[in-house]
C-alpha cells in the first residue's frame, strides 16, 4: 500500500514538513498561500480606498481644506523610508537565497529600524493632531490660536449647509487654510488674514464636518500602522531565525514571503501619502 511519502528522501531537509513531498512543492505551496493573503490584505485596504473616493467625491472641501493640517514634509520622510526598507528586505532575500549569513542579519536589522523610523514619525504626527484636537467625530475639537470658534462651531453642524453654500458656478467656498497649527501646516500666505479671527485664521467659513477627513486619515493610516507594527514583529522573528543560520540557498521560504507582506506594506503608503497628503 502506497502512502503519501512514498518516495520521499529520507535524508530530506529537516525544514521540510511531513505533508509535502519536496522543498520545491513546500516553497510553491507557501508562495501561493502568501499570495492569497496578500489578496485580501488588498481586499481590505480597497475597501477604504473606496471610502476615501466616495467622501472626497461629496465633500471635495473638506479634503481640500483639511489636509493642509497635515505635515508634507513628516510624510515625504515617511515615504523615503519606507523606500528605503523596501531595498534592505530584497537584499535581504537576495543574501538568504545565497547563504550570506551576516549580510541577511545586516539588512533585516536594517529594514527593522526604517520601520522603527517610521512609526517614530507617526507617533509624532498623531501626537501634533492630539495636541491641536484634529481627531475623529465629536473628539474633533480644533485648538490654539490658528482655528477660530467659528470654524470649531461649524464643524458639528450636518453636511448639508456645506452643499447648500456652494458657489453657483461650481467652485468652492473653500478660503485658503494653510495657516492651520504651527508645525503642521505650511507657513500662512500673505493677504488671507481675517480680521474677524484676529488675523490667524482662514479668511471665510470654514467647511463643515472637517472631522469626516480626519476619521479616515486615522482609520487608514492607523490600520497601515498596525501592519507595519506586525511586519516589525515577523522581521524580529527572521532575525532570531537567521541568527541561528536556518536561512540559506536551501531554505529562505520565511524571509521571501515577509518580504513580500513588507512589499505591500510599502506599497500601501505610497498610496496613502499622496492621497492624504498632496492632492488638493
Amino acid at each position: 500500500m502506497s502512502t503519501a511519502h512514498e518516495g520521499r528522501d529520507e535524508h530530506a531537509d529537516p525544514h521540510l514538513q511531513h505533508h509535502f513531498g519536496s522543498m520545491a512543492q513546500q516553497y510553491d505551496s507557501g508562495k501561493f498561500g502568501m499570495w492569497l493573503f496578500l489578496v485580501t490584505e488588498v481586499l481590505l485596504f480597497g475597501g477604504l480606498f473606496c471610502a476615501y473616493a466616495v467622501y472626497r467625491a461629496n465633500h471635495p472641501e473638506i479634503f481640500a481644506y483639511a489636509h493642509q493640517f497635515l505635515d508634507k514634509t513628516l510624510g515625504g520622510l515617511n515615504t523615503l523610508v519606507l523606500i528605503v526598507s523596501s531595498l534592505t528586505m530584497a537584499m535581504a532575500v537576495r543574501c538568504a537565497q545565497l547563504g550570506q549569513q551576516r549580510r541577511l542579519k545586516q539588512m533585516l536589522a536594517a529594514t527593522l529600524l526604517c520601520a522603527c523610523v517610521f512609526l517614530g514619525v507617526k507617533g509624532v504626527e498623531y501626537q501634533h493632531k492630539w495636541k491641536h484636537g484634529l481627531l475623529w467625530g465629536t473628539r474633533y475639537v480644533p485648538q490654539g490660536e490658528t482655528v477660530s470658534p467659528a470654524a470649531t462651531t461649524a464643524t458639528t453642524v450636518e453636511t448639508t449647509a456645506a452643499t447648500a453654500a456652494a458657489p453657483a458656478d461650481g467652485g468652492t467656498t473653500l478660503p485658503h487654510a494653510a495657516t492651520g497649527p504651527e508645525g503642521l501646516a505650511d507657513r500662512p500666505q500673505a493677504g488671507h488674514g481675517d480680521a474677524a479671527h484676529g488675523g490667524h485664521g482662514p479668511a471665510g467659513p470654514v467647511p463643515r464636518n472637517v472631522h469626516l477627513f480626519f476619521g479616515i486619515y486615522f482609520v487608514m493610516t492607523g490600520l497601515h500602522g498596525i501592519h507595519v507594527l506586525a511586519g516589525m514583529v515577523a522581521i524580529v522573528w527572521l532575525l532570531r531565525r537567521s541568527a541561528a543560520g536556518e536561512f540559506g540557498p536551501e531554505y529562505f521560504a520565511p524571509v521571501d514571503f515577509v518580504g513580500l507582506y513588507w512589499h505591500l506594506v510599502d506599497l500601501i503608503w505610497i498610496f496613502l501619502f499622496p492621497l492624504l497628503y498632496l492632492i488638493h
